[in-house]
């Protein structure tokens, strides 16, 4: 619940406020707001109206008349309304290389989430602008792994005599506070396709791993494909005094996951699986490595979302599949395959609600915005943190 300071006075839902008094605000459902939780609501200037019927028009002739100064980058689990005005589209290092690649261009519109707009922000040039169109467009996993948090569980395992032979790695999809953590600390970046390699390299230089921030892609990867067992892995919880941890569990581990997941990855289950493979005999499981170890464990294939593509682009005609990872993309995917049975693999269907933040007139406001000369939700790292970050990032780009 965001903190918020009272300006005195009586709400309409008779909440009564005290300028002096910092507290929890407390909404009942469909009365009243509160800005400070809403960050990127109120725009300067007017937003579209999502009932605009000339929105299309409006975000083609705000594009066109941008030209080569602007490059828009669209993630896969955007909806399609925006996906149609992206230059590239990708899963979230992709696209961050790929605004890199384009030093021409002075605007990076991104429609993702806000850490990967960070990301793409450490990896281009100086002057380049980064914009997220809606400030709102976080992610829950990345702020699930807290800067102060993370030192104070390093402090933890430096007071063992641990820390020294633990290497630090983070998910891509992680705040650039926690990049700029794990490069001070000589750690490495990885992506959900390549998670293998990055820890393969990080058992090179040390003992054990702390891996951040989720905890499913970290055990995963271990268990399934680096021979460790569940026993080698601790599940650290940043709530807990140690974690919740014993000093004898933190010194045997071999991999300290942090207690961090995808809220629409975790919402598959075992049973979601068992049930779909009951409705529909013959069904192929694919599913995100992002997802819990009972569901990954029984699935019959497991990769990034760049493999989940693939492997739909390969697959034989007439065959079933059940998909589990964002509903924009198994959609989108369906879409593209009609000769074959593309289906999301729980019966309740689920967005990436912070990534669909971004839609059709954020964008439009944030386009017409550049081409009044106004540069609206720039996205900066501070200097300090964007240079250990690059480096935890150029140790990944170097991995064998």
């Amino acid at each position: 619940m965001a903190a918020h300071t009272a300006r005195g006075g009586t709400r309409g839902d008779g909440w009564r406020d005290d300028e002096s008094v910092t507290a929890p605000v407390l909404l009942l459902l469909g009365r009243g707001r509160d800005a400070g939780s809403e960050r990127g609501v109120d725009c300067p200037g007017d937003l579209p109206a999502p009932s605009d019927p000339h929105l299309v028009e409006r975000a083609r002739a705000a594009k066109a008349a941008l030209g080569n100064r602007v490059f828009v980058l669209g993630h896969h689990y955007q909806r399609d309304e925006v996906i149609q005005f992206a230059d590239v589209t990708g899963d979230s290092f992709k696209l961050a290389k790929e605004a890199a690649a384009r030093p021409d261009a002075e605007f990076i519109v991104f429609c993702g989430v806000h850490f990967m707009a960070e990301s793409a922000d450490i990896l281009t040039s100086e002057n380049q602008r980064v914009i997220l169109p809606d400030l709102a467009a976080g992610c829950s996993m990345a702020d699930m792994a807290v800067l102060e948090q993370v030192e104070q569980c390093w402090d933890t395992l430096a007071d063992l005599g641990i820390a020294e032979s633990t290497v630090p790695v983070t998910y891509m999809n992680s705040s650039a506070d926690i990049k700029g953590f794990v490069g001070r600390n000589k750690g490495v970046v990885c992506t959900s396709s390549n998670a293998k390699r990055a820890l393969d390299w990080a058992f090179a230089q040390g003992d054990k791993v702390l891996f951040l921030p989720d905890q499913h892609l970290g055990r995963n990867t271990a268990v399934l494909e680096m021979g460790f067992s569940l026993d080698d892995c601790v599940l650290y919880d940043p709530h807990k005094p140690s974690g919740g941890l014993t000093a004898d569990q933190l010194r045997s581990a071999k991999m300290i996951l942090w207690r961090g997941h995808c809220s629409v990855h975790g919402r598959f289950t075992l049973e979601t699986v068992n049930d779909v493979r009951e409705r529909v005999p013959g069904v192929n499981v694919l599913v995100h490595p992002e997802c819990r170890h009972e569901v990954v464990t029984a699935a019959d294939y497991v990769g990034s979302t760049e493999f989940i593509i693939k492997t739909l682009d390969a697959a034989e005609p007439g065959s079933k599949w059940a998909v589990g990872t964002e509903l924009n993309l198994v959609r989108r995917l369906a879409d593209a395959h009609p000769d074959k049975q593309v289906m999301f693999l729980d019966k309740t269907v689920c967005y990436c609600s912070t990534m669909n933040r971004i839609d059709l007139p954020h964008l439009v406001w944030a386009l017409e915005e550049l081409v009044a000369g106004r540069v609206p939700n720039q996205i900066t790292v501070e200097a300090a943190t964007a240079h250990h970050a690059r480096a935890a990032l150029d140790q990944m780009l170097a991995l064998p």
